[in-house]
Order: C-alpha cells, then structure tokens, then sequence
C-alpha cells in the first residue's frame, strides 16, 4: 500500500530574505598536482569551472596544473575544456574569459629542482595576476605520493606564508591505511605546514542532506528530547553502490571497503547523527564534539571474533539487466583475492545518550542500486490502546535522511485514514532540498574547494579525529588481515543483490532500510 504524503515547504509568507550565495574571497593560485589524472578531469576541473562559471570565483585567480606529462599551457587547456565538454556544464562564453586564467608546469614529484622552477612560476604568475601570494596546493594523486610532494614543498619555501598571504594543502582520502601510517602522514605534513594549512577533504561533508543533519537536530526544539537511547532502536549508517571497482582496481585491492569508506565517509555520518551539541557553531567546537564521541566508541570485540562484523565480496550478477563479472574477475585484481568489498559493523557508544543502541554501518559495491541514507527507528509505543480495534499493526516510527539518489529528510508517522472503520497507515512528512529556495546549488566538491579558499574548516577533517577513527578500526584490520582464516568469514554475495545474507541476520531491518523509498521517482 502506497504511504500518504505531506509536502513541507518553506514559509515564505513573511517576506524571507534570499540566502545571499556570493562569497568574497580572496585572489588566489590554485596549484594542481595530478592534473593529467582522471580525479582532476571528471570531478575536479568541472567543479571549478562551475565556480568561475556561476560568479564566484574572485577575479584575480588561477589555476596552475602540475604533473609529469609534457603539456605546454595551450595543451593543458585543450584537455581541461575536453573535460568540462564531457561533464555536460560546458559554456562558451565563461571558457573563454577562465582560459587565460590557465597554466601548466611539468614536475617530477620526486625532483626538487621542479619545485624550485614551480615556485618561480608561480611568483611570476602572482605578478601578472594579481594572486597576492595565495596559493591552494590540491593533491590529486595517489596517496604514495602525499609525503613526497608535501615534503618537497616544504624544502622549496613554498609552504610559508608570508605577511598576510596563505599557503594551504588539500589532501584526498584516505589518510593512511591504518593508524600508524595516518600518525607517520601527519608528521610529514606537519614539518612543512602547520594545522591550519593542512585540509583533509572528505567530500561526503559537503553534500546537503548531511551539512543539514545538525541544523535538523539543534535548530529545532522537537528532535533532541528523544534522540537518545530512551525513543531510539538504532540507527543505520547505510552507503551502497552498484557500481564495481571500475579503474581504481589496483587501489582498491590494497585497501578494501573498510578503508575505502568507514575510516572516513561512515564514521563521519555517524559523527553528525550521534554526536552531542557543540557550544557554538565554531569549526574547532564541532570538531571537538565528534572526537568525543569517537572516544565514546565501545572498542571492537576481537576474541569474538564476527560477532559484530559481516565481510562479503560480490559474485558475477546482474546489474541494471546487464551480466556483470564478479570480483575477482575484475581487470587489475588478484584471482585469489580476499578483499573484502561488502562490510557491516554493529557499532556501540558507551556513553550516556546511546547506552545499548547499535549503530549499523554498511557500504558495499555491486549492491542492488546506489543508495546512501541514515536511517533513524524509532521504538514502538510501549502500550497500544488501538491493538483490539486496528486491524493493521503500528509501525514504529522512522527518519530518513535521504543523501543519494534524492537529498531529502523523510519521516513516518501513523495516522487515521478517511474511512467508515478504523483504519491506519503509515504517512509521511517529506522535505527535499530541490524543494527548496530556486537558483544556483553547489555541488559537493564545488562546497570544499570554496572553503579551502576561505580557510573554513568546519568540513574538513582534524587530525585527532583521525586518529580517533583510525584507532576504532585497525583492530578489526589486523583481525581480518592475520587470523589466517578470513576466506572463511568472506562471504559471497551476488553482484545486484543487497549484500550477503549474514548482513540480514546481524541487522534484520537491512533489507527494509536499504531498499525502502524515500521519493516518488525512486524504483
């Protein structure tokens, strides 16, 4: 049966001011490193372009594209305007004034001496343009290569700043691939940059439903009181995609889903649903608030081996009506390999508010469809005065805060439907953010790149929380990287499927959660 709907809209009845989206930032170099990669084309150069396309780039800016290939500066722009001609955002008229704006240096990451002919580019640059000295240093490259070029950086001066000039570092995920290795990245980086220098991108931050998780819970009066363990079964951290390992193969058999994903995306989100108010809106304070409850995290049970953890790797399947190979058939991965591509943890806070509540998280690849939502069930009402007279049964309350495919916050309620006898069904209040004030929206990388600029870092990671994080997690790597008997906790799972079946057994609300509409448009 079809739920009932109950469209919310924003009250403009009193005359709202339009959110000014225009933001004054300073003049700027954004120096690209990887800029041949596949990062910088599909995702990164669009999302600048976007930028510069929709007014808010500051007119003294530019973009300096650094790799090992041999490009000249007309060269590099031919490709980046290839890249934003397949993005489908291309605009001539906004390509033709950010083109001059474009250059390139080839540099060996490896070899100083490049660094040294960057750094005098880029002082010229700075006296053509007008950049003030700001440089914003972008690492889209393999993670290998973070200490070299950071360091490198660092040697060649590049990293100080001078007078009222910045000099930052933006650095993709992941950040190490357990917690010695994240506390041996941070003291490289740290020899060349400073705290505030240093950005840790995780680009999930930067996506609606999830900036909007806080503002839900403490803009409004009505969430808090019942977000504990007093009115809350659990609550599902759910990230599932249907896509396979596609080019990152060589990458991705290294790392696997539980770095790949819960090190930073999973234990973000559970951060935002299960972490308590911060004194201000402040980036320190918030940051401050996720650490602890980081350290509130119930340490993982490791003589019980999987009791709290499903491992899975898909099957050959059917993807979309289309046959798909399974894991170890992927092109770049071991035939024998035993890296796991589907993970659920059942996760506890040991703390006050969350006393016994379990917190799924769940990411996997080549899953029924793509799908990332929090879910939050609510318990059923400790006495129903209805059970002899209401044929249906009453369904416990649920919020769902959609983040792919619809942005949307999605809550179930029961209610009396129009009807001779007593009748209920689920009903749902329903906000999308498409729904919202009309005009331009950032996309996510779009939403980081401009705070790299301004120096906010309210969505970036901290250092302690990796740490945090990374600590929480190492142990089940370690358990599952040298027990010597993971092939037989891996389970299989055919690709277009919800995961293995043991996922169903540790969280029963899996199937529902992950499958369950939260629009009109979704399958």
């Amino acid at each position: 049966m079809a739920d009932a709907h109950v469209n919310l809209t924003t009250n403009d009845a009193g005359g709202t001011p339009t959110c000014d989206s225009r933001l004054n930032l300073p003049p700027c170099a954004i120096v690209i490193f990887g800029a041949s990669g596949d990062l910088t084309a599909r995702k990164l150069f669009p999302a600048l372009f976007s930028l510069h396309r929709s007014g808010h780039f500051p007119e003294s800016f530019v973009i300096l594209g650094c790799s090992r290939s041999e490009l000249d500066d007309d060269q590099f722009r031919a490709r980046m305007r290839e890249a934003v001609e397949r993005s489908g955002d291309f605009e001539r008229q906004a390509w033709e004034t950010m083109a001059p704006r474009l250059y390139y240096q080839q540099v060996s990451y490896e070899d100083a001496a490049g660094y040294a002919a960057l750094a005098a580019r880029l002082d010229d640059i700075d006296r053509v343009q007008g950049t003030r000295g700001n440089r914003l240093f972008y690492l889209a490259v393999p993670p290998t290569l973070y200490e070299t070029i950071a360091a490198c950086l660092g040697e060649t001066g590049l990293a100080v700043e001078h007078g009222e000039s910045f000099s930052r570092i933006v650095v993709e995920k992941p950040f190490g691939h357990d917690l010695r290795s994240a506390q041996a990245l941070d003291a490289i980086l740290h020899r060349s940059f400073g705290e505030p220098q240093v950005f840790r991108i995780d680009h999930y931050l930067a996506k609606e439903t999830v900036q909007n998780i806080l503002m839900f819970r403490f803009a409004n009066a009505i969430f808090e009181p019942v977000w504990n363990r007093n009115h809350i079964d659990y609550i599902s951290v759910i990230a599932a995609e249907n896509l396979g390992v596609e080019h990152r193969a060589g990458y991705y058999d290294k790392a696997g889903v539980l770095r790949d994903m819960f090190q930073n995306h999973m234990m973000q989100l559970l951060a935002l649903a299960a972490m308590d108010a911060p004194t201000c809106f402040h980036a320190d304070r918030v940051r401050d608030e996720k650490v602890r409850l980081y350290r509130g995290l119930k340490p993982f049970e490791v003589a019980d081996e999987f009791k709290d953890l499903v491992l899975g790797q898909y099957g050959p399947g059917m993807i979309d009506g289309k046959h798909v190979v399974a894991y170890r058939d992927e092109k770049g991965v071991d035939p024998r390999s035993l890296t796991p591509t589907f993970a659920m943890i059942r996760a506890f806070v040991d703390n006050w508010r969350w006393k016994g509540v379990p917190f799924f998280l769940t990411s996997g690849k080549r899953l029924a469809r793509k799908a990332s939502r929090i879910v939050v069930q609510f318990k059923d009402v400790p006495h129903s005065m209805l059970h002899e007279v209401a044929q249906e049964r009453l369904e416990a309350n649920q919020l769902v805060f959609g983040i792919y495919p619809d942005e949307v916050i999605h809550m179930s309620f029961m209610a009396k439907l129009p009807a001779p006898r007593l009748c209920l069904r689920p009903v749902v209040m329903h906000y999308g953010f498409d729904d919202a004030e009309p005009g331009p929206r950032l996309e996510a990388y779009e939403k980081v790149l401009l705070d790299c600029i301004l120096g906010d870092h309210m969505l970036f990671w901290r250092q302690d929380g990796v740490e945090q994080t990374w600590g929480f997690l190492t142990p089940i790597l370690e358990m599952c990287e040298t027990c010597g008997e993971l092939e037989r906790h891996l389970h299989s799972y055919p690709a277009g499927s919800w995961g293995p079946e043991r996922a169903v057994a540790l969280h029963p609300g899996f199937a529902r959660d992950v499958s369950m509409k939260t629009s009109e448009g979704e399958a």
